[in-house]
């Protein structure tokens, strides 16, 4: 066994120092959104993969209400966006204003849209036009913005955290598939269990409810994401990542799930889960990702990336089912 050097041990100090952050991080969501756990972690994973994340979820599920708290106890700038049909890509980048100086000297001066914070939640992003949703996708993956040919830098970090309603269909827009792909996970948010709902009914409606406060700032949460890039994966979580990624594309994998899928997971889809079970190991406390950490990641992060064919839909499959199917494999 080889032994522990000092960038070792500088590594796990880090780790435990980290982990506790990120420990009082979650402990204070959870005081302001009941029963969801599982979403609240993988909210987290994201941010710490310095991703974006889409929210899927029916309304009143406080979607909004988790990327606002976010935002305070993660201490981060954060704007809010709520999108509709007439939004246009400059209410969300900005502009440029013609102005006349003292001298009756004119010049253009760029005013910063809603896009430079550090937090940006898209809310209902699927009501935008396709040209204004176009506007983000330079932004989720350059992190700058083009406008009138001159560049603008984004703070840093950046973080869109987009929330969708998947039953109210009328008046929106597909998001497309270049898009999506930016998203690194797509989280379900479920209904709350009876006791959550239970505590939840008396928790909001009380005078006294409680009212988060910042427990990390930009700087911390940086150190982590810098943090999770060092964490050691082995080979067997590599080669269960890639199995899994390609065992999801047509013509790749099992013939059985694959006759199902139109179009599948790109490269992004193994980089993000390769970043997300680092993050879910460091939030737990690990030094080191393990399968399982695979599995639990594989639905939030390959979901939005593949496509049921027109026969598969007739047969009642889903994207969850195939999903489900392809990680049973992993063991």
């Amino acid at each position: 066994m080889k032994p522990a050097t000092k960038t070792d041990d500088n590594i796990l100090t880090q780790v435990e120092e980290i982990t506790t952050k990120i420990a009082r991080a979650r402990k204070a969501v959870g005081k302001v959104i009941f029963g969801q756990d599982p979403v609240i972690d993988k909210v987290l994973i994201t941010l710490l993969c310095n991703g974006h994340a889409l929210l899927v979820g029916v309304p009143g599920l406080a979607k909004t209400k988790l990327v606002e708290t976010l935002g305070i106890v993660l201490g981060l700038d954060t704007n809010r966006v709520q999108f509709t049909p007439d939004l246009m890509p400059s209410d969300i980048l900005g502009s440029e204003v013609l102005e006349e100086g003292a001298g009756g000297k004119r010049s253009f001066r760029f005013i910063k849209g809603p896009v430079f914070s550090q937090l940006l939640m898209a809310d209902e992003i699927n009501r935008a036009s396709p040209r204004t949703q176009a506007a983000l996708l330079q932004s989720m993956q350059e992190y700058h913005v083009t406008v009138a040919g001159e560049r603008h830098n984004l703070p840093k970090p950046f973080h869109v955290l987009a929330t969708q309603n998947p039953l109210e269909q009328e008046g929106t827009y597909p998001l497309p598939e270049a898009q999506l792909d930016r998203f690194m996970m797509q989280v379900d948010v479920p209904y709350p269990d009876i006791d959550s709902e239970r505590r939840m009914l008396f928790e909001t409606t009380d005078v006294d409810q409680y009212v988060p406060s910042a427990v990390l700032d930009a700087d911390d949460l940086m150190a982590c994401q810098r943090l999770v890039r060092r964490i050691p994966v082995g080979d067997s979580v590599v080669d269960a990542i890639l199995d899994l990624v390609r065992a999801a594309r047509p013509g790749e994998g099992d013939e059985d799930v694959t006759r199902w899928i139109s179009w599948g997971p790109g490269p992004r889809a193994s980089q993000a889960l390769m970043l997300g079970v680092r993050a879910r190991a460091l939030i737990e406390g690990r030094m080191a990702p393990s399968i399982d950490d695979v599995t639990a990641l594989a639905e939030p992060v390959l979901q939005h990336r593949m496509a049921l064919t027109f026969a598969a839909r007739a047969e009642g499959q889903t994207i969850s089912g195939l999903i489900a199917r392809l990680a049973a494999k992993m063991g």
